[in-house]
């Protein structure tokens, strides 16, 4: 194979092998992806995630939601049912799990069911329709944020969640159905909201925590954490305890508003708090509305009572009958006592105060107005309707559960695009580094090549001047000592003119030859018929060269001899001239004697003479001409002193080697 054709296939190798490796790709979900997919879904989740609300855990004291009998089974039907207590369009159910702080793994979800299904069905239909099933193969497990249920739009007076399979509590690795919250949405409107709930069991309670009712009263562990949004500090002063204080808005337009929500002081985040739950929270407040600035017909729309600390949360959600109205009146009937000093003093305070007609809070950016004499005013009143919190935005409800459900999907997301991503940059890496090791061999090769090359090139030009030089001693030499026999006969007949006459002939033709031989020294095979019948030319050498010389020739299998390559029928006559110009010069021979035979494989040649032989110290020594001849053929030759005497020189050729034909 020539250099050249080895590096162009070195280089095709290591394109493929480059090639291999990109193309050996998973066929599984995201493996599926090309890099750069991957790499752009990677920014759009890490740019969707920033636009998210955050989970920002509650701490303190509160209720922790719905506990079911503890099983020692997985495979458990427990179901828990709320009555909505009218037929409601609905389009969204949301399960807030309980979370546990697991001294492993941090945060995660506690008793969530594994195999469930959500049914709907209205009053007298109690087998209803399934809207939702959730199987193992969902993995909703581990989590921390929501799960949003997207519904068809149907009516339903009931909704049941009935599980199949169970998963393990906590502490104690007992099976439980556990939840937060329960949350159904039609638009806007948390239709669940402190409606009736009904379980198949109800697990023992912790002092209080976790019953049934606690399923729907609008407090999830989760503080409202949006993206955007300014810092709101929150409402909080203290007043004379001798009055009930009142706050008022204007809403500027009679309204139907049906709720209210009143965000409560978001506690320090220093640990251990400075602050009890429920801080500034009312022991007691009324909530009435009006169409007169006097409220001279007042109507009560949420009378609140904080009986035990279960009933508080980060947002007091409270739904009423619609009812049109235009001012509002908030008053303190029963404060809270702050008792962290020894002065024991009533304060009031709220984060926000939100009232909803059709969904949209119609006090937001109305001031507040009280009698300030009352309160030793130490916060901004206007943070009570600013739409802030001291996270930033407040969002509705349903919003910011989607958004923490959005978070959950994409945080799930985002560790698997990542480890997917580093595999492949763990696996470009190697192939960067195992073509960074191809070019380094690659180049090491082309330089090893080219200097293999350059080798050959000059084996090439030292072998064609050593054929050079035999082609001329072999043939020019023969061709030189026939002149020089020829003209000794000449010399001989001079007192016969017809012998003289031939042998001038001979002579001349002798030259002519030389000179064509001379002209294609290079390459002797250019000469048109030169060698074509190598019997032919063997016969018209031994008469040429050896003249007078008695001489015997047999010749068997000429068809194959014939079909040897030209340069091999060349190198043979020439092999066999100058065999007989060693004869002729040096054995002192009156005769000889020529055996060439050949087949389809293998060519035999054996040349006798009857001269004085060899000397003992030159036994077995071959010619130095004939042995390059000999390499040049690809032969073994071999000379032997027979025992009639003279000397024999042997020649054996395999003409076929692998299948191929010198």
């Amino acid at each position: 194979m020539r250099p050249n054709s080895i590096i162009i296939l070195f280089v095709v190798s290591l394109s493929l092998l480059w090639v291999h490796s990109y193309a050996n790709t998973e066929v599984v979900d995201i493996r599926n992806l090309p890099l750069t997919k991957l790499e752009e879904r990677l920014s759009t989740i890490d740019s969707e995630l920033k636009q998210l609300a955050s989970y920002s855990l509650r701490t303190g004291i509160g209720a922790v939601g719905f506990r079911s009998d503890d099983h020692g089974q997985k495979d458990q039907r427990e179901w828990i049912q709320i009555d909505l207590e009218a037929e409601t369009p609905i389009d969204q159910v949301v399960l807030v799990p309980v979370v546990w702080r697991d001294t492993r793994s941090g945060f995660t979800a506690d008793g969530f069911p594994v195999e469930f299904k959500i049914i709907a069905g209205n009053q007298g239909n109690e087998t209803g329709k399934i809207i939702a099933s959730y199987s193992a193969e969902d993995n909703l497990l581990p989590r921390i944020g929501p799960l949003v249920i997207p519904c068809p739009k149907i009516s339903a007076s009931w909704i049941r969640i009935e599980t199949s399979v169970l998963s393990k509590r906590a502490w104690d690795g007992r099976f439980i159905l556990q939840l937060d919250e329960v949350l159904v949405f039609s638009g806007t409107e948390n239709v669940a909201l402190k409606k009736p709930v009904k379980t198949s069991s109800l697990g023992e309670p912790a002092r209080g925590s976790r019953e049934s009712r606690y399923l729907v009263d609008g407090f999830v562990p989760y503080l409202m954490d949006a993206y955007e949004g300014e810092q709101s500090i929150a409402f909080l002063s203290s007043f004379d305890s001798k009055y009930q204080p009142e706050f008022f808005l204007d809403l500027g337009n009679p309204y139907p508003l049906n709720r209210i929500h009143l965000h409560t002081i978001e506690l320090s985040d220093t640990i251990p708090q400075p602050s009890p739950p429920g801080m500034g929270i009312p022991n007691h407040l009324l909530v009435e509305g009006s169409l007169d600035p006097d409220f001279s017909n007042p109507t009560r729309l949420v009378d609140f009572q904080l009986k035990t600390l279960y009933d508080a949360g980060p947002i007091i959600m409270r739904t009423f009958p619609e009812t049109v109205c235009r001012y509002i009146r908030i008053t303190i009937i029963e404060p809270f006592f702050h008792k962290q000093t020894e002065k024991v003093e009533p304060l009031m305070g709220f984060a926000e105060i939100e009232i909803f007609s059709d969904g949209k809070n119609v006090a937001l950016g109305i001031p507040t107005v009280t009698d300030s004499s009352i309160f030793q005013i130490r916060r901004e009143l206007s943070a009570l309707t600013d739409g802030n919190n001291l996270y930033g935005k407040i969002l509705p409800v349903r919003e910011w559960l989607e958004q923490l459900a959005r978070r959950h999907e994409l945080e799930t997301e985002r560790p698997l695009i990542l480890a997917e991503l580093n595999q492949r940059y763990i696996k470009q890496s190697k192939n960067l580094t195992l073509l960074k090791w191809l070019v380094l061999s690659l180049a090491i090769g082309i330089v090893f090549l080219f200097l293999i090359d350059r080798i050959i090139r000059m084996r090439q030009v030292a072998g064609i001047k050593e054929r050079l030089a035999a082609d001329l001693h072999d043939e020019l030499g023969a061709d030189l000592h026939t002149i020089g026999l020829l003209s000794d006969l000449a010399e001989d007949a001079r007192n016969s003119p017809e012998e003289l006459s031939m042998l001038h002939q001979r002579i001349r033709r002798v030259t002519e030859q030389t000179g064509t031989a001379v002209r294609h020294c290079t390459n002797m095979l250019e000469a048109n018929g030169y060698n074509t019948n190598v019997a032919d030319t063997i016969r018209r050498a031994s008469r040429r060269i050896m003249a007078k010389l008695e001489n015997e020739i047999s010749i068997e299998g000429e068809e194959d001899l014939n079909k040897l390559k030209p340069r091999t029928r060349f190198d043979l006559v020439l092999f066999y001239n100058e065999c007989l110009v060693n004869i002729s010069r040096h054995s002192g021979a009156t005769k000889f004697r020529t055996h060439l035979t050949a087949d389809p494989k293998n060519v035999t040649l054996s040349v006798w003479d009857n001269g004085r032989g060899l000397s003992e110290s030159t036994v077995n020594e071959i010619p130095k001409s004939l042995k390059r001849r000999a390499r040049f053929l690809g032969a073994k030759v071999g000379v032997v002193s027979p025992d009639s005497g003279g000397t024999c020189i042997n020649l054996q050729l395999r003409t076929q080697k692998w299948g191929r034909r010198k």
